[in-house]
């Protein structure tokens, strides 16, 4: 079968970067009125997440001294659902890769998977990490972007740290049984309202990244301040979100899917396809191949249906019992079906490309990426070239050459792997 030839092609996204995150988090910390809402000996807990955030571990760093400064005793918390297994040693394990350590940290990591309930909404019962609970205050951290699930004014931030990350797998579950029946958009931001109301939080830190993935922004807000600000920060980070530029593709290679990538492994804003309860948006893919699962995953599969074929190097990688436990807790069944799978990348490429339609092969539309959270950098086939030398945010790299199998039938590297929180 004659391939289409690839070019290689950088874009060019939106958004500033701070130059110094540290010192940005002790500007805007130190202008809250925090002060006299603490007492010196005071313990507060600090939420860190499982997601592939740029510098977490400088942030989370960062809070934890402005929290010392102010006499109070931190210690982390683990606030990530059922990520890691469901398990305390599993969620620790997700802080490590990230360089979330005590020692780093300079303050205890509190990790376990015991839920307290502190209350009802809406008849929905609403938990809280029992460590987190048992503190004197809590401060919040999380990046707000949008949601890989669903749209509306808070997606995903400090709201879903709330209620997703401090629930535990037993809130977690609960609170997506409750987003089926009434509506994530409306079940995340109650249970996050409510537990505002009950006083232990004492401010948050929202990030948001630009499209290169970079800190382009952070606030420190008191509780009565983070609907409107959330709100106003997933409007900032929807339009730096990075996108692929094309409407319509005939194939689309994902090197790589993960949890440390994207809650459902690849971002359905990037991809087109519809999840839960966000419908398709662009690009319209006629084929998706998801290639391989990244090692912070742990097995984690969850997103995978998404996809319309995949490898034995990825199905050989997918831990069940990992899997299983997310996708129990989310409900979204579909994203964990596994679809056709193949012993090489070129056996997948080639079905794949006879099943675009009456488009001979090597005129498909085809674009190939690492993942989800990186598309800086992207190879496209020829008959889209017309589309990037119309793009002034598009350049092109290098000449049309053939995709890169190796004498095994597989891709070669795209790259070397880049750290996902460098």
């Amino acid at each position: 079968m004659a391939f289409p030839l690839f070019v290689r092609v950088k874009q060019e996204l939106e958004g500033p970067a701070l130059a110094d995150v540290t010192a940005e988090i002790h500007q805007k910390i130190s202008r809250l009125p925090l002060q006299d809402k603490v007492k010196p000996g005071q313990s507060i807990a600090i939420t860190a997440g499982s997601r592939g955030i740029t510098g977490i571990d400088r942030i989370i760093q960062a809070v934890v001294r402005e929290c010392t400064a102010l006499g109070l005793k931190p210690f982390i918390v683990p606030a990530m659902g059922s990520h890691g297994g469901a398990t305390a040693a599993g969620q620790r394990l997700l802080l490590e890769h990230y360089g979330i350590t005590e020692s780093a940290m300079g303050c205890e990591i509190r990790s376990n998977m015991d839920a307290v309930q502190i209350g009802e909404v809406k008849g929905i019962p609403v938990f809280c990490d029992r460590h987190a609970w048992q503190a004197d205050h809590i401060a919040v951290v999380g990046r707000v972007k949008p949601h890989t699930d669903f749209e509306n004014e808070i997606e995903s931030g400090l709201f879903k740290m709330m209620s997703i990350g401090l629930g535990k797998q037993h809130g977690a579950e609960i609170y997506h049984r409750a987003g089926h029946h009434y509506g994530y958009a409306e079940v995340f931001p109650l249970v996050g309202k409510y537990l505002l109301e009950k006083g232990k939080v004492l401010f948050g830190l929202p990030v948001v990244e630009n499209g290169y993935g970079r800190t382009a922004r952070i606030e420190a807000v008191l509780p009565a301040d983070f609907y409107e600000t959330e709100k106003e920060l997933l409007v900032q980070a929807r339009s730096w979100l990075g996108r692929l530029p094309f409407t319509e593709l005939d194939f689309l290679i994902v090197d790589e899917m993960g949890k440390n990538i994207s809650g459902t492994g690849m971002d359905p804003n990037v991809i087109g396809r519809p999840c839960i309860q966000k419908p398709a948006g662009c690009p319209r893919v006629r084929q998706l191949l998801i290639r391989d699962l990244t090692p912070e995953s742990g097995g984690n599969c969850l997103g995978i249906g998404m996809a319309d074929l995949t490898t034995k190097r990825l199905f050989d990688k997918i831990s069940r019992t990992t899997t299983n436990i997310n996708v129990i807790t989310t409900g979204a069944l579909d994203l964990a079906k596994v679809p056709m799978y193949f012993e090489t990348d070129e056996k997948a490429v080639t079905t794949a490309l006879n099943m675009i339609g009456l488009t001979p092969p090597e005129q498909a539309r085809a674009v190939r990426i690492i993942n989800t959270l990186h598309i800086t950098e992207m190879d496209v086939s020829v008959p889209l070239l017309e589309e990037v030398k119309r793009n002034p945010r598009l350049s092109l790299v290098g000449s049309p050459r053939p995709l890169p199998f190796d004498s095994a039938g597989n891709l070669q590297p795209f790259r070397e792997r880049r750290g996902l929180t460098e």
